[in-house]
């Protein structure tokens, strides 16, 4: 782990280093998640709260967009065809 970004983060929130090290450590897992992962996951919890697919599609379409990394542009097609195959 970058020791540096510990500190950092540590000195700025006030958090002990290791509660610092964990904060860390699940941003990076969250944001290790490929994209059809990522797709895959909010459709389904978008689907279970009740939200159609033309809804669904748009939302995960701008959450892509402002994830650190983007995934690039999807078409709806393209996000169909992760869910569905």
């Amino acid at each position: 782990m970058d020791q540096q970004l510990v500190r950092h983060i540590a000195g700025s929130t006030g958090l002990p280093v290791p509660v610092a090290e964990r904060v860390i450590a699940d941003v990076i897992a969250y944001y290790r998640e490929t994209t059809e992962e990522f797709v895959r996951r909010r459709h389904g919890e978008l689907q279970r709260r009740g939200r159609k697919n033309a809804e669904i599609w748009q939302i995960v379409t701008t959450e892509l967009a402002e994830r650190p990394v983007g995934a690039g542009e999807l078409t709806e097609r393209q996000l169909r065809r992760i869910v569905y195959g």
